[in-house]
């Protein structure tokens, strides 16, 4: 093996990538470095490297196209001059479908037929011509810096590239990281390749993120941005209660037991439905544990956010009663030309039933999808904040926009 085929294999196995998108980086910068200083801008230069040798091979590849006189191109281009104007003055942009019409001739990656007939006896319409391309006995300075600039290049959005396919196939996942800092409003995370950033509207209120601190995180979003990917990270998504279960408890990451759904005000209480069509699983005492041992687990990964786990019901009025507890429902009538249901409680269980600041009966009526109004026996009903009620969100207090905590 040649010292430069063990350097591409180091660079591959230290960066991550494929020996073929290393070489491919390499022959499209020394494509450059020839192009730069032995070629010019109407030849579309293909290379080929052997890096056991370190020889290389250059052609000018064209494909074959029917002969267009020179007049002919001279008026399409006179004509898509034209219909430029027109889609300017118009403010549109010009689009492929309506220039198809015109002959057009690229001659950096097309010959017309009769010269390519000079260059290749027999060549038809259509064939892919290379042109063999002699090879200086070595590049010049300015060939080595393009090529070298060209590969830097082509690695980093090569890198790039293989960070972003990792972290997309992990979009809506957890996962584990190291807390690096705070920065302003927002936690920057160590995910290993790259950096996860979590906003402040993302973190569990009153939780400390300490520098070096190993936590679980919801991958809410990936993007690749003009700086590289982008990768938004969550502890206060729903979806993150959703995940964790899966993580914590057997009968869900198999999907015997199915959470229907989660309501959740992140670091004060989540509500999670379930529902199994195993008639011999108790779905609610499965995620329960013996003594309460796997949703002590998730409680804790929470950081201590109360955990309500409910019952699914297809039934309406059933699965309403039940996304109110602790609270018990004396009855449930519902309204289905309005959605609104009525809940009537006992009095000891009203306070129960609306909950601190409204959080109790706010999370059952985002759970269900049903306005929630809660009445106790002999009173009148008190209707759920309205904008929770919609679809919408509303906090369990009034807490002011709070910084991240670093200890």
């Amino acid at each position: 093996m040649s010292d430069i085929t063990k350097a591409i294999q180091a660079l591959c196995d230290e960066k991550g990538l494929t020996y073929e998108a290393v070489m491919e980086t390499i022959e499209a910068a020394l494509a450059a470095a020839y192009r730069k200083d032995f070629g010019n801008k109407q030849q579309n230069i293909k290379v080929k490297f052997d890096p056991a040798t370190g020889n290389m091979q250059a052609w000018d590849v064209k494909t074959v196209v029917e002969d267009i006189a020179e007049d002919v191109l001279e008026k399409a281009q006179e004509e898509l001059a034209v219909r430029r104007e027109r889609a300017r003055e118009a403010g549109l942009e010009l689009t492929e479908e309506e220039t198809v019409d015109l002959p057009r001739f690229n001659p950096k990656t097309e010959m017309m037929i009769t010269q390519a007939k000079e260059a290749k006896k027999g060549a038809k319409v259509g064939d892919i011509l290379e042109i063999v391309l002699e090879i200086p006995h070595e590049f010049g300075r300015m060939a080595a810096q393009t090529a070298k600039q060209v590969i830097i290049q082509k690695i980093r959005e090569a890198e790039r590239t293989v960070v972003f396919g990792d972290f997309k196939g992990q979009e809506g996942t957890l996962i584990l990281g190291t807390v690096q800092r705070v920065e302003g409003r927002k936690v920057l995370v160590d995910l290993g390749k790259i950096t996860g950033v979590m906003p402040s509207d993302q973190m569990i209120f009153n939780e400390h993120y300490r520098p070096g601190a190993r936590m679980k995180f919801f991958v809410a979003k990936v993007e690749m941005t003009a700086r590289g990917p982008e990768i938004i990270l969550s502890r206060a998504a729903p979806e993150m209660v959703r995940e964790v279960f899966k993580q914590e408890i057997p009968e869900v990451a198999s999907g015997v037991i199915e959470i229907k759904g989660v309501a959740r005000d992140a670091g004060f209480r989540s509500k999670v439905a379930v529902a199994t069509d195993d008639s011999s699983i108790d779905p609610i005492g499965s995620c329960i544990g013996q003594r309460g041992s796997r949703i002590n687990t998730i409680i804790e990964e929470l950081g201590g956010e109360k955990i309500d786990v409910i019952q699914y019901n297809d039934d309406a009025a059933g699965y309403i009663a039940h996304a109110l507890s602790p609270a018990k429902a004396v009855s449930v009538d519902l309204n289905d030309v309005e959605k609104t249901a009525t809940v009537t409680v006992a009095p000891e269980q009203f306070s129960i039933a609306i909950g601190r600041s409204g959080q109790n009966v706010r999370l059952a009526s985002e759970l269900t999808g049903w306005r929630i109004n809660v009445a106790q026996l002999g009173g009148e009903a008190v209707p759920v904040a309205e904008d929770v009620a919609t679809g919408g969100e509303a906090p369990a207090s009034e807490e002011p926009e709070r910084a991240p905590k670093s200890e």
